[in-house]
C-alpha cells in the first residue's frame, strides 16, 4: 500500500520507517524544513519505563488546587475561556481515581517496555547513535510523602515486569554520585537499571535518514491544511507544498501522527479526539564542571523534572526537562518557569553546569486526560491514529510506530494494550486480581473512552 504518515516527530519518523519495513510505500508529510524540529526537538530524553504513574492519580486534584496560580508550579492550569481545555480538565479528574490509575499505569508500562525492547534491537540493526546512555533511570524524592506516594505505584510496575527498584538515600548516592551535595535531604528513591536516555531529535534526524536511504519520501515545509473524506474513508489530504501552492496527496491509508496538533484536524471529520496541549520545558546547560555533573539520567518527581547527560562531539551537556502548562497553543517561554528549573538544578548540583549559557526552550506535548495515547483504527476505515503520547513519545516512539504499522498492514499487533478499534486480547492471569466489580470496570476503558469520542458522543 501507499501509506502516508501526517508528521515527521519521533513517533511519525517511527512509524514511517516500520511501515516502509514491512513493504509499504510510505511518503511522510511535515511542515517543520527537517525531522524532529517540534515537540521531539528538546525534551528530557529519556527512555523511561519507569515513569509510568500519569499525572492523574488520587493524589492529583489536591496538588493542581494548590498550584492554581503559582507561575512556578510543576503542573499549571492557566483556566481559559476554552471549552476544550475545561472537558480535558474534567475527564482528567475523572481519571485520578485509585481503579483508573491502575489501570492507565498497566497501559503505560505494557506499552513502555516494549517500546524499550524495541528500541534496542532497531539500534542493534542499524548502529543509530544519538548521544545514548544506557545507566538506568534514578528517581529521587526530597520529600518524604512524595516518596512515599510512589511506594504503592513502583510495586505495581514491578509485578508488571518494570524492575523499578525501593533504595535508600546512601544506595541513591552509590548510583550516582552527584547527589552527595543532597544527600541529608533525600528521603528515598528508586531504580530501574534497563532504563536510557538519549536525544530524541538526533535520533529522530539518524532514522530519518535511515528510512530515507530505504526508499520512505519526506515531503518537508508542507502544512497539512485538511484531510478530505469521501465513502467512509479519507480521499486525499490537502496541503500547501514547498513552493506555496495547495496540492492533493493521496495514499491507500493516511497515519495522523501529528501530537498536539493531532485533534484540529481531526475534528472537522467528527473524530473529537481527548487532546490538549500540555507546554513543557526545558533547558540546555553546557557542562562546566565534570566532576560535579551527574552522569545516571534521573528524575526529580516532586519537581516534576527529569534530568539527562549528552556527551559527543556535539559537547558535553546537561538537559533538564519538564513541567506542564495547559495554556493552549502559544509556545512563548515564561521567564519564571524556565528560571525555576535552572535554581533547582543548581540547588542539586551546585556549578555542574554553566547557566549563563543556558538555552530555554518549550514545546506542545500532545496530552491525554490518562497519559494513555491514541493508538490504533478510527471509523475512517483508512485513517489511523499514533498520537497523544504526552511526556512519553520518545520512551513510546518505537513501540507505537512498529505497532501502528503492523495494525495498517492488517496483522496482530505484539503486545496486550488498549488499542483504539481493536479488541484486546485476552490478559494473562495478574498475581493480585481486583478484589472488586467496580476495580475490574476500568480495564477497556481507554478503548471505549477513545471510540465514543471519535464517534462524536
Amino acid at each position: 500500500m501507499r501509506v502516508i504518515v501526517l508528521g515527521a516527530g519521533v513517533v511519525g519518523t517511527t512509524s514511517a520507517y516500520f511501515l516502509q519495513q514491512l513493504g509499504h510505500e510510505v511518503t511522510i508529510i511535515d511542515r517543520q524544513a527537517v525531522p524532529g524540529a517540534e515537540t521531539s526537538f528538546a525534551n528530557g530524553g529519556q527512555i523511561s519505563v519507569s515513569h509510568a504513574e500519569p499525572w492523574a492519580n488520587p493524589g492529583a486534584p489536591l496538588k493542581v488546587l494548590q498550584w492554581l496560580g503559582k507561575e512556578d508550579a510543576p503542573l499549571l492550569f492557566r483556566l481559559r475561556a476554552d471549552m476544550r481545555q475545561w472537558l480535558w480538565g474534567l475527564q482528567f479528574l475523572r481519571e485520578c481515581t485509585p481503579a483508573r490509575t491502575r489501570h492507565n499505569i498497566e497501559q503505560i508500562v505494557s506499552l513502555g517496555s516494549y517500546s524499550r525492547s524495541t528500541l534496542q534491537q532497531l539500534r542493534a540493526d542499524t548502529g543509530l547513535q544519538y548521544d545514548q546512555r544506557t545507566q538506568g533511570i534514578l528517581h529521587f524524592y526530597t520529600s518524604t510523602q512524595e516518596f512515599d506516594a510512589a511506594l504503592a505505584p513502583a510495586e505495581q510496575m514491578r509485578a508488571l515486569g518494570c524492575h523499578r527498584r525501593v533504595v535508600d538515600a546512601d544506595e541513591a548516592v552509590r548510583i550516582e554520585p552527584a547527589l552527595a551535595h543532597v544527600r541529608p535531604q533525600l528521603a528515598g528513591a528508586t531504580y530501574t537499571a534497563e532504563d536510557e536516555s538519549g536525544d530524541a531529535h538526533l535520533f529522530t534526524r539518524a532514522l530519518a535518514g535511515v528510512a530515507q536511504a530505504a526508499g520512505v519520501q519526506f515531503r518537508l515545509g508542507c502544512h497539512i491544511t485538511a484531510l478530505h473524506p469521501a465513502g467512509g474513508a479519507i480521499d486525499h489530504v490537502e496541503i500547501t507544498n514547498e513552493a506555496g501552492g495547495y496540492e492533493r496527496v493521496r495514499g491507500d491509508a493516511y497515519v495522523l501522527a501529528l501530537g498536539a496538533f493531532s485533534p484540529l484536524l481531526a475534528q472537522p471529520l467528527g473524530l473529537r479526539l481527548p487532546i490538549y496541549p500540555a507546554k513543557g520545558y526545558s533547558v540546555t546547560l553546557p557542562v562546566r564542571d565534570a566532576a560535579a555533573a551527574y552522569q545516571v539520567s534521573l528524575t526529580d518527581d516532586e519537581y516534576k523534572l527529569v534530568f539527562s547527560r549528552y556527551t559527543s562531539a556535539q559537547g558535553d551537556r546537561l538537559r533538564i526537562a519538564g513541567t506542564a502548562e495547559l495554556n493552549g497553543y502559544e509556545r512563548a517561554l515564561n521567564a519564571v518557569r524556565c528560571e525555576a528549573i535552572v535554581r533547582r538544578v543548581e540547588q542539586l548540583f551546585p556549578g555542574a553546569g554553566d547557566a549563563s549559557q543556558a538555552q530555554f526552550w518549550s514545546g506542545l506535548r500532545p496530552a491525554t486526560p490518562s497519559n494513555v495515547p491514541l493508538i490504533g483504527k478510527t471509523r475512517y476505515g483508512n485513517l489511523f491514529l499514533n498520537t497523544g503520547h504526552g511526556t512519553l513519545g520518545w520512551t513510546h516512539a518505537c513501540g507505537s510506530g512498529k505497532s501502528i504499522a503492523r495494525i495498517v498492514s492488517g496483522l496482530e499487533p505484539e503486545l496486550d494494550f488498549a488499542f483504539c478499534g481493536l479488541p484486546r486480547p485476552a490478559a494473562a492471569p495478574r498475581p493480585a486480581p481486583p478484589s472488586s466489580a467496580f476495580e475490574q470496570a476500568p480495564r477497556c476503558y481507554a478503548l471505549h473512552s477513545c471510540l465514543r469520542l471519535m464517534d462524536g458522543r
